[in-house]
């Protein structure tokens, strides 16, 4: 066992001592790209016997430095990775040191659960190999068939929209932003810097210079994302003054799953505070109550409800509803505020977060049209945590009012904008709020939660962009994009249902 361990020592020696030559070389190399020319003999580039001017020499020396950048970028990105490598390999030798170390103790070595980073790297290549790049796959049917959006230095082409995306858009999200710029710089540092396996020449300018292309030379790109796989990037870069087009194909595989926490969530003592804004509206608020006896008082039992209601007309009636229920299923956890003023959805959720006296609790802000379902509160109770067929419906991605939080959380940012009155704005300025802090936001379509429909009505006393906002809502609201086709085309469809209905009576006929 001794000698082993000395072999094993002389080896790690050695492989730490090419890897420190191999680093002291790619800076030495590094150090001659960049340092100017010396040779004061040297003649600028040209036709002999030409005379050109000092802004063709700015323009040269221009071009020779952006080069000698590009270079030095691309050298110090192989120093990064070098220094990773030498990282991993220490990382590496110790976990062999650790083995030499448990076999001495006469333990056997059962593994590690990381993957090697030899094996991640082949598990890398094997997902390309996977992935329809190079080759394409038999596909069931043309649903099976995955989208590519195109892309421009300032646009973003795409297909799957949802509501309030637009065919064709500025990348708004940070992280896509980011994105599609490092996959742009990615390809032009494959074209200037080609590897020997590169099926390419290096082209020279109409000088000789060599050929170095910017990001004002790429054309569009297309990308698709295999979920199980990776984003498959194709971009085409073309100088003005050329006929070819450089085409790269780059591939962003996914790493294998790696585990981030396990733990156990107890949320049989999470009460929830529903509180619901109202003025008038009581039919609704009565189908509402129906609701949330069958959910929230016969399944779940841990509700308290807050209603905070806004003018008097429709109190008594409210009252009468709450006290039937309180009467016939024996449900005493509600409160009920009464404020004699004008209605204001941010103001009715900011008292009624303040109206609960009882310490902390989760808090959902919810509307008199809205169903939702046992399941739905037990989301609600799993995805906060305080700090320390489109022809039957759609997702509401363009609503940010039906909200789970906890109350400490609310007070800390905050609370609702008490400048905002009337419908609307109100909701996006809180979640904005979320966003600006330390809290992580999630965001998510939830099954069981639903917006019962009812008819709009956008007051004329609100300001421009609300009521611009409440038009955009009623809008989808009122049919499917389908049925409002039916309705628009309704006499043309008429039309050719009536001459089909004639065409056959004649055919019978004769």
């Amino acid at each position: 066992m001794p000698r082993r361990g000395l072999i094993l020592q002389t080896r790690t020696h050695w492989l730490l001592l090419g890897l420190a030559l191999l680093c002291t070389l790619v800076l030495f190399m590094y150090l001659l790209e960049c340092a100017p020319q010396t040779d004061g003999n040297a003649s600028l580039p040209g036709v002999v016997g030409e005379s050109y001017g000092k802004e063709y020499y700015q323009a040269l020396l221009q071009e020779q430095e952006e080069h000698y950048q590009t270079r030095a970028t691309s050298l110090k990105r192989q120093i990064a990775q070098l220094k990773q490598e030498l990282q991993e390999m220490s990382e590496k030798m110790r976990s062999l040191q650790e083995r030499k170390n448990v076999g001495a103790n006469g333990i056997g070595y059962q593994g590690n659960k990381e993957q090697a980073p030899s094996d991640l790297l082949e598990f890398l290549h094997s997902q390309i190999d996977k992935a329809e790049v190079s080759i394409g796959a038999k596909l069931p049917s043309e649903y099976g068939v995955i989208p590519f959006e195109s892309f421009t230095l300032m646009k973003v082409f795409q297909l799957e929209m949802g509501l309030t995306r637009h065919p064709e858009e500025k990348p708004v999200r940070k992280d896509k932003r980011d994105e599609l710029v490092e996959v742009i710089e990615a390809g032009l540092e494959v074209i200037n810097n080609p590897d020997e396996d590169d099926e390419q020449d290096d082209e020279e300018g109409p000088l000789g210079e060599k050929l170095i292309f910017n990001e004002n030379d790429f054309v569009e790109g297309y990308y698709r994302t295999e979920r199980d796989k990776g984003t498959q990037y194709e971009l085409f870069f073309k100088k003005a003054d050329l006929m070819e087009y450089r085409h790269v194909t780059l591939f962003r595989p996914f790493g294998p799953l790696m585990k981030v926490k396990s733990e156990m969530i107890d949320i049989t003592r999470s009460i929830i505070n529903i509180i619901v804004p109202l003025a008038e509206r009581t039919e609704a608020f009565a189908q509402f109550m129906q609701n949330f006896r069958d959910v929230c008082i016969h399944q779940d039992k841990r509700i308290h409800l807050t209603v905070v209601y806004f003018g008097k007309e429709g109190l008594s009636k409210v009252k009468s509803i709450l006290e039937s229920v309180t009467s016939e299923s024996n449900f005493h956890n509600y409160t009920l505020v009464s404020l004699n003023e004008e209605f204001n959805r941010g103001r009715g959720l900011n008292v009624g977060a303040r109206a609960w006296d009882k310490g902390e609790v989760l808090m959902f802000f919810c509307d008199v049209d809205i169903y939702f379902s046992a399941e739905f509160l037990n989301s609600c109770r799993l995805n906060a945590e305080p700090v320390h067929k489109k022809d039957s419906g759609f997702w509401r991605d363009f609503g940010f009012g039906m909200t789970c939080q906890y109350r400490s959380d609310f007070l800390t940012v905050g609370g609702f904008d008490m400048e905002v009155k009337g419908w609307g704005g109100e909701d996006v300025h809180l979640y904005r709020k979320y966003l600006h802090g330390d809290l992580m936001v999630i965001r998510t379509p939830v099954p069981g939660l639903f917006h019962l429909w009812h008819e709009k009505r956008c007051a004329d006393e609100l300001a421009p962009e609300q009521y611009r906002m409440c038009i955009q809502s009623k809008a989808m609201n009122e049919a499917s994009h389908s049925h409002l086709g039916m309705l628009v085309f309704r006499e043309e469809i008429e039309t050719h249902l009536h001459k089909q209905a004639y065409r056959t009576n004649s055919e019978a006929v004769g």
